[in-house]
């Protein structure tokens, strides 16, 4: 079985720097991401020889493959905190790799100490409602990662039932590729690829239930897995239900057969492939700074979906 130990992978080449992750008393940096920066137990420490990670959730945002140089505040808060919050919500159904958020005060609020788990190789996707990269699949074939889906469905259908629609991780920046779920049993096994997909799909049977009681339609969304080294259970880990890596609309905004307005950073997506940007995304080149009406409502959009989700505001002094 292949796995891996890093819970967050390296920016792809060509993308724009990220800043260097801030010293931190008692951790090592081992690794930064897109979004995330990763620290190792120094030799000395209160979490010294512990088998575990201290997770940060930067403000960096990414669009396109690329890691844009205009971050968004306050979005590695609300990732943390969200994530936080589902795993309390989730915690019957499948155990997290949360241990403490007693983090240096540096990073307070938008850091998390986690197991380190062995991570499988595959994003596990579920999805109610067609759009994206399933909805093209469906125009061209009819299915969704090999499943056949019904004759005039349309972007936003809701799906018949949720569907568990995995993706292998591709090579540091290249696209993820949606697989087949015997694709999945050749890369983990039968045991462990059934017990992704039901997991998976318990996972957002219980989120589109929350979700949807608080006027929000869970569209999408994908979750990572991993072994607890010592016992062998699965552990979900990374973050998990956020804006990121989740479609979360409005309910009362959808409507089958056109796009949605979604609590994430459409906002950015759309102005980068606006004239407005002056960029083309088939160049090569590093998508240029984010103006500040673009940041903010993106910022809020972040903060919103934390707030209907949870039902309070996000205490952004934490």
């Amino acid at each position: 079985m292949s796995v891996t130990s890093s819970p967050d992978a390296a920016a792809p080449p060509g993308a724009a720097q990220s800043p260097s992750a801030p010293a931190l008393p008692g951790w090592s940096h081992v690794s930064s991401g897109k979004v995330r920066d990763v620290y190792a137990p120094a030799g000395v420490g209160p979490w010294a020889g512990r088998d575990v990670l201290l997770i940060v959730a930067s403000d960096r945002i990414s669009a396109y493959d690329h890691i844009l140089s205009t971050p968004v505040p306050d979005k590695g808060k609300v990732l943390t905190a969200l994530s936080v919050w589902w795993f309390e919500q989730l915690a019957d159904i499948v155990s997290s790799h949360l241990v403490s958020l007693d983090v240096p005060a540096a990073v307070a609020g938008r850091a998390m100490i986690c197991r380190r788990l062995e991570m499988y190789p595959v994003e596990c996707v579920a999805r109610g409602y067609l759009t994206g990269s399933g909805l093209a699949e469906y125009r061209s074939s009819g299915t969704v990662c090999g499943l056949p889906l019904p004759a005039g469905l349309t972007e936003a259908s809701r799906l018949p039932e949720p569907i568990f629609t995995p993706a292998a991780k591709a090579e540091l920046g290249e696209h993820d590729e949606n697989v087949s779920f015997e694709r999945v049993v050749d890369m983990v096994g039968r045991e462990a690829a059934e017990a992704l997909r039901e997991t998976t799909l318990a996972l957002y049977a219980r989120a589109a239930d929350i979700a949807r009681d608080r006027g929000i339609i869970l569209a999408d969304t994908k979750f990572e897995f991993g072994q607890d080294p010592a016992t062998g259970a699965l552990i979900l880990g990374d973050e998990v239900l956020t804006p990121d890596s989740s479609r979360f609309w409005p309910a009362d905004a959808w409507e089958p057969g056109r796009p949605t307005p979604s609590f994430d950073k459409q906002y950015v997506r759309d102005w980068l492939t606006s004239p407005a940007s002056g960029w083309d995304r088939r160049s090569g080149e590093a998508p240029p700074a984010l103006p500040d009406d673009v940041v903010q409502r993106t910022r809020q959009r972040y903060l919103e979906a934390y707030a209907r989700l949870t039902g309070k505001p996000l205490d952004l002094g934490a």
